[in-house]
C-alpha cells in the first residue's frame, strides 16, 4: 500500500492533494441545493456536503467553503431567507449538476444555464429542481464555525419531504438505488450505488468467542 504522513501533504501538487482528500473520506452525497434571494434570482449548486444529524427533530447538516474569500450565493441566500432545499441528483442529470459549481454571479441563475429546471410548491420561496427523487424543503436553524479551517457547518431543519413513491418502503427505508440516485467520489467523479443488502439491527453476542 502507498503510505503517506502528515508532512507528505504540504509536499504535494495542490491540485493532487485537493483530489486526495477529497476522495479518501470515500463515497458522498450528491445533491443540488436551492436557494432564491430576496432580490428574486434563484439559485443552484451542487453539493457533496449534506450529511444525517438526526431523526428527532429532523435535521441536516451541510458544510460550507470559507465565505470570506469569494462570495458563496447558497449561504449568503439561506442567511437572507431562512429558507433552503436540497435535491438529490440521479443519473440523468448528472452534467447539468456538476455545471452548477461554476462560479456565478448573485445576479445569475444556474436553471437558467442548464437544462435543470426550477418547481415552486406549497408556498416555500426556495426552488425544488423539477423531478428530483427526492425533494427537501429546510429552514435555517444554526451554524458552527471550524476554527481550524474557517468552514461553517450549517444546520436546517427538515420542513418538507418528498419522495418519488416507489422508492419508499414500508418500514420507512428509503431505497436510492431504485431512483438511479448517484454519490459523488471526491471532486469530480459521480457513481452509481446498488443496494447489496439491507442487514438487521445488531446487539451483543451472548457468546464473546464466537464469529461470524
Amino acid at each position: 500500500m502507498i503510505h503517506l504522513k502528515r508532512n507528505d501533504f504540504d509536499k504535494l501538487d495542490h491540485v493532487f492533494r485537493i483530489n486526495l482528500i477529497n476522495s479518501c473520506s470515500g463515497f458522498k452525497s450528491a445533491n443540488l441545493i436551492g436557494t432564491k434571494s430576496y432580490a428574486g434570482t434563484s439559485n443552484v449548486a451542487v453539493f457533496s456536503s449534506v450529511t444525517h444529524l438526526g431523526s428527532n427533530p429532523p435535521l441536516l447538516g451541510v458544510v460550507f467553503r470559507p465565505v470570506t474569500d469569494i462570495p458563496r450565493n447558497t449561504y449568503e441566500n439561506i442567511k437572507e431567507t431562512g429558507q433552503f432545499t436540497i435535491n438529490h441528483i440521479h443519473a440523468p442529470i448528472i452534467k447539468d449538476a456538476h455545471h452548477t459549481s461554476a462560479k456565478y454571479s448573485k445576479e445569475v441563475s444556474e436553471f437558467e444555464l442548464t437544462q435543470l429546471e426550477e418547481e415552486f410548491k406549497n408556498g416555500w420561496h426556495a426552488p425544488y429542481v423539477k423531478d428530483a427523487p427526492i425533494q427537501i424543503a429546510l429552514t435555517y436553524c444554526e451554524e458552527y464555525l471550524i476554527k481550524r479551517n474557517n468552514c461553517i457547518q450549517l444546520i436546517g431543519e427538515i420542513k418538507d419531504l418528498f419522495i418519488r413513491e416507489d422508492l419508499l418502503e414500508g418500514d420507512g427505508f428509503i431505497n436510492l438505488s431504485k431512483g438511479n440516485i448517484v454519490a459523488i467520489n471526491g471532486l469530480d467523479g459521480y457513481t452509481l450505488p446498488k443496494l447489496k443488502a439491507r442487514l438487521q439491527y445488531q446487539r451483543p453476542k451472548k457468546d464473546l468467542n464466537s464469529k461470524i
